[in-house]
Protein backbone atom coordinates (compact mmCIF):
# COMPACT_ATOMS: atom_id res chain seq x y z
CA UNK A 1 0.00 0.00 0.00
CA UNK A 2 2.89 2.40 0.82
CA UNK A 3 4.56 1.85 -2.35
CA UNK A 4 1.25 2.40 -4.34
CA UNK A 5 0.64 5.65 -2.49
CA UNK A 6 4.09 6.76 -3.21
CA UNK A 7 3.47 5.95 -6.76
CA UNK A 8 0.38 8.15 -6.86
CA UNK A 9 1.74 11.07 -5.05
CA UNK A 10 5.07 10.91 -7.43
CA UNK A 11 2.56 10.87 -10.55
CA UNK A 12 0.43 14.06 -9.57
CA UNK A 13 3.45 16.00 -9.58
CA UNK A 14 4.12 18.25 -12.60
CA UNK A 15 7.80 18.43 -12.81
CA UNK A 16 7.65 22.08 -14.17
CA UNK A 17 9.73 23.98 -11.58
CA UNK A 18 12.88 25.77 -12.95
CA UNK A 19 15.29 27.86 -12.33
CA UNK A 20 18.16 30.19 -13.69
CA UNK A 21 21.56 29.42 -13.27
CA UNK A 22 24.59 31.51 -13.38
CA UNK A 23 24.70 30.25 -17.42
CA UNK A 24 21.18 31.24 -17.89
CA UNK A 25 21.12 34.56 -16.31
CA UNK A 26 21.85 37.89 -18.93
CA UNK A 27 24.99 39.77 -18.76
CA UNK A 28 27.95 38.68 -15.97
CA UNK A 29 30.76 38.45 -19.46
CA UNK A 30 33.39 41.14 -17.95
CA UNK A 31 35.63 40.37 -14.98
CA UNK A 32 34.16 43.21 -12.23
CA UNK A 33 37.71 43.84 -11.65
CA UNK A 34 40.99 42.48 -11.74
CA UNK A 35 42.77 39.49 -10.81
CA UNK A 36 45.10 40.13 -8.20
CA UNK A 37 45.82 43.68 -6.65
CA UNK A 38 42.71 44.89 -5.00
CA UNK A 39 42.18 43.38 -1.66
CA UNK A 40 39.19 42.25 -2.67
CA UNK A 41 38.72 38.25 -3.60
CA UNK A 42 38.52 37.51 -7.08
CA UNK A 43 35.28 37.23 -8.76
CA UNK A 44 34.97 36.51 -12.59
CA UNK A 45 31.37 36.98 -13.07
CA UNK A 46 28.44 39.06 -11.26
CA UNK A 47 26.41 36.90 -12.17
CA UNK A 48 27.71 33.81 -9.69
CA UNK A 49 25.21 32.54 -7.42
CA UNK A 50 26.92 34.71 -4.50
CA UNK A 51 26.17 37.79 -6.22
CA UNK A 52 22.85 39.65 -5.80
CA UNK A 53 20.91 38.89 -9.38
CA UNK A 54 22.97 35.95 -9.87
CA UNK A 55 21.94 32.51 -11.09
CA UNK A 56 20.78 29.83 -8.72
CA UNK A 57 22.80 27.14 -7.18
CA UNK A 58 21.44 23.63 -7.66
CA UNK A 59 18.30 24.49 -8.21
CA UNK A 60 15.37 22.55 -9.04
CA UNK A 61 15.09 22.20 -13.74
CA UNK A 62 11.72 20.57 -15.33
CA UNK A 63 12.26 16.68 -14.76
CA UNK A 64 9.64 13.69 -14.91
CA UNK A 65 8.55 12.59 -11.35
CA UNK A 66 6.69 9.76 -13.29
CA UNK A 67 6.66 5.93 -11.36
CA UNK A 68 5.09 2.97 -12.62
CA UNK A 69 3.19 -0.02 -10.94
CA UNK A 70 1.82 -3.23 -12.30
CA UNK A 71 -2.08 -3.56 -12.35
CA UNK A 72 -1.44 -6.63 -9.77
CA UNK A 73 0.06 -4.47 -7.69
CA UNK A 74 -2.57 -1.63 -7.89
CA UNK A 75 -5.49 -3.87 -7.46
CA UNK A 76 -3.71 -5.95 -4.26
CA UNK A 77 -2.79 -2.48 -2.50
CA UNK A 78 -6.83 -1.51 -3.65
CA UNK A 79 -7.74 -4.11 -1.57
CA UNK A 80 -5.42 -3.98 1.11
CA UNK A 81 -6.62 -0.79 2.06
CA UNK A 82 -10.47 -1.64 1.64
CA UNK A 83 -9.87 -4.52 3.55
CA UNK A 84 -8.23 -2.38 6.41
CA UNK A 85 -11.37 -0.58 6.66
CA UNK A 86 -13.48 -3.31 7.18
CA UNK A 87 -11.17 -4.66 9.85
CA UNK A 88 -11.52 -1.00 11.66
CA UNK A 89 -15.69 -1.17 10.95
CA UNK A 90 -15.29 2.32 9.19
CA UNK A 91 -17.16 1.02 5.84
CA UNK A 92 -20.71 1.43 5.52
CA UNK A 93 -23.17 0.00 2.33
CA UNK A 94 -25.97 2.25 1.49
CA UNK A 95 -28.75 0.78 -0.93
CA UNK A 96 -29.26 3.86 -2.38
CA UNK A 97 -28.74 7.40 -2.59
CA UNK A 98 -31.56 9.81 -4.27
CA UNK A 99 -31.62 13.64 -4.59
CA UNK A 100 -34.64 15.66 -5.63
CA UNK A 101 -31.78 18.48 -6.39
CA UNK A 102 -28.94 20.02 -5.35
CA UNK A 103 -29.35 20.79 -1.50
CA UNK A 104 -26.65 20.42 0.37
CA UNK A 105 -28.36 20.71 3.63
CA UNK A 106 -30.54 17.70 2.99
CA UNK A 107 -26.72 15.59 2.24
CA UNK A 108 -25.67 17.21 5.11
CA UNK A 109 -28.91 15.67 7.49
CA UNK A 110 -28.44 12.19 6.09
CA UNK A 111 -24.56 12.14 7.00
CA UNK A 112 -25.63 13.17 10.45
CA UNK A 113 -27.72 10.23 11.14
CA UNK A 114 -24.89 7.60 9.83
CA UNK A 115 -22.50 6.08 12.35
CA UNK A 116 -19.62 8.25 10.78
CA UNK A 117 -15.89 8.57 11.81
CA UNK A 118 -13.77 11.55 10.64
CA UNK A 119 -13.43 12.00 7.16
CA UNK A 120 -15.80 10.25 5.05
CA UNK A 121 -15.31 9.04 1.45
CA UNK A 122 -18.78 8.28 -0.90
CA UNK A 123 -17.80 5.84 -3.69
CA UNK A 124 -20.52 6.36 -6.37
CA UNK A 125 -21.16 4.05 -9.14
CA UNK A 126 -20.90 6.62 -12.04
CA UNK A 127 -21.22 10.16 -12.13
CA UNK A 128 -23.89 12.27 -10.05
CA UNK A 129 -23.89 15.97 -10.80
CA UNK A 130 -26.55 16.61 -7.88
CA UNK A 131 -24.50 14.60 -5.01
CA UNK A 132 -21.38 16.20 -6.31
CA UNK A 133 -22.42 19.58 -6.53
CA UNK A 134 -24.34 18.87 -3.25
CA UNK A 135 -21.14 17.22 -0.95
CA UNK A 136 -18.27 19.42 -2.81
CA UNK A 137 -18.85 21.94 0.14
CA UNK A 138 -19.11 19.79 2.34
CA UNK A 139 -16.10 19.76 5.64
CA UNK A 140 -14.14 16.50 5.87
CA UNK A 141 -16.54 14.85 2.90
CA UNK A 142 -15.26 13.79 -0.20
CA UNK A 143 -17.21 12.04 -3.45
CA UNK A 144 -14.97 9.24 -5.61
CA UNK A 145 -16.50 7.41 -8.76
CA UNK A 146 -15.46 3.59 -8.05
CA UNK A 147 -13.58 3.35 -12.35
CA UNK A 148 -11.43 6.07 -10.53
CA UNK A 149 -11.00 4.31 -7.09
CA UNK A 150 -7.54 4.29 -5.95
CA UNK A 151 -5.53 3.41 -2.46
CA UNK A 152 -4.51 6.76 -1.95
CA UNK A 153 -8.07 7.93 -1.40
CA UNK A 154 -9.36 5.19 0.64
CA UNK A 155 -6.16 5.73 3.11
CA UNK A 156 -6.73 9.38 3.77
CA UNK A 157 -10.32 8.85 4.64
CA UNK A 158 -11.13 7.60 7.62
CA UNK A 159 -14.46 6.25 6.57
CA UNK A 160 -16.25 4.78 3.60
CA UNK A 161 -19.83 5.12 2.65
CA UNK A 162 -20.47 2.45 -0.40
CA UNK A 163 -23.23 2.34 -2.43
CA UNK A 164 -24.57 -1.02 -3.15
CA UNK A 165 -23.99 -0.54 -7.00
CA UNK A 166 -20.78 0.62 -6.38
CA UNK A 167 -19.76 -2.58 -5.54
CA UNK A 168 -20.64 -4.01 -8.46
CA UNK A 169 -18.83 -1.62 -10.14
CA UNK A 170 -15.18 -1.94 -8.15
CA UNK A 171 -15.69 -5.77 -9.28
CA UNK A 172 -16.32 -4.97 -12.52
CA UNK A 173 -13.46 -2.80 -12.94
CA UNK A 174 -10.62 -4.30 -10.75
CA UNK A 175 -12.02 -8.39 -10.81
CA UNK A 176 -13.00 -8.90 -14.35
CA UNK A 177 -9.70 -8.40 -15.40
CA UNK A 178 -7.82 -10.70 -13.30
CA UNK A 179 -10.47 -13.52 -13.79
CA UNK A 180 -10.09 -13.47 -17.38
CA UNK A 181 -6.15 -13.41 -16.92
CA UNK A 182 -6.82 -16.57 -14.52
CA UNK A 183 -8.43 -17.81 -17.02
CA UNK A 184 -6.11 -17.59 -19.70
CA UNK A 185 -3.29 -19.08 -17.42
CA UNK A 186 -5.38 -21.84 -16.97
CA UNK A 187 -5.82 -22.52 -20.25
CA UNK A 188 -2.07 -22.06 -21.09
CA UNK A 189 -1.26 -24.51 -18.43
CA UNK A 190 -3.79 -27.08 -19.65
CA UNK A 191 -2.53 -26.50 -23.34
CA UNK A 192 1.42 -27.29 -21.77
CA UNK A 193 -0.24 -30.54 -20.43
CA UNK A 194 -1.30 -31.60 -23.16
CA UNK A 195 1.49 -31.31 -25.09
CA UNK A 196 3.62 -32.97 -22.73
CA UNK A 197 1.79 -35.84 -22.60
CA UNK A 198 1.81 -35.60 -26.89
CA UNK A 199 5.88 -36.14 -26.58
CA UNK A 200 5.79 -38.12 -23.43
CA UNK A 201 3.53 -40.98 -26.10
CA UNK A 202 5.83 -40.12 -29.03
CA UNK A 203 9.02 -41.22 -26.70
CA UNK A 204 7.03 -44.35 -25.48
CA UNK A 205 6.08 -45.26 -29.32
CA UNK A 206 9.58 -44.42 -30.30
CA UNK A 207 10.88 -46.55 -27.14
CA UNK A 208 8.65 -49.53 -28.42
CA UNK A 209 10.33 -49.58 -32.05
CA UNK A 210 13.62 -49.78 -30.94
CA UNK A 211 13.86 -53.33 -29.92
CA UNK A 212 13.11 -54.29 -32.78
CA UNK A 213 15.30 -51.87 -34.57
CA UNK A 214 18.40 -53.53 -32.40
CA UNK A 215 17.25 -56.98 -33.27
CA UNK A 216 17.40 -56.44 -37.09
CA UNK A 217 20.45 -54.82 -36.38
CA UNK A 218 21.93 -58.12 -34.51
CA UNK A 219 20.32 -60.32 -37.41
CA UNK A 220 22.45 -58.54 -40.08
CA UNK A 221 25.86 -58.24 -37.79
CA UNK A 222 25.10 -62.38 -37.50
CA UNK A 223 24.47 -62.82 -41.10
CA UNK A 224 27.81 -60.49 -41.96
CA UNK A 225 30.01 -62.16 -39.79
CA UNK A 226 28.52 -66.05 -41.46
CA UNK A 227 29.62 -64.79 -44.77
CA UNK A 228 32.99 -63.57 -43.79
CA UNK A 229 33.63 -66.81 -41.97
CA UNK A 230 32.40 -68.64 -45.26
CA UNK A 231 35.26 -66.68 -47.09
CA UNK A 232 38.12 -67.55 -44.79
CA UNK A 233 36.81 -71.03 -45.06
CA UNK A 234 37.11 -71.07 -49.24
CA UNK A 235 40.67 -69.32 -49.24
Amino acid sequence: MAQAVRVYLANQRRGTANTKGRGDVSGGGKKPWRQKGTGRARQGSTRSPIWTKGGVAHGPHPRDWSLKLSKNMRRQALFSALSARVNEENLLVLENLNLDGIKTKVLVEILKKLPLKGKTLLILPEKNNQIYLSGRNIDKFEIAIAKDLNPYLVLRSKSLLVLESSLSAIEKVFLSESLSKNQKIVEKEDRKDLGKKEEVGKESGNLKEEPGKEAKEGKTKSSDKIVQGKKKAEK
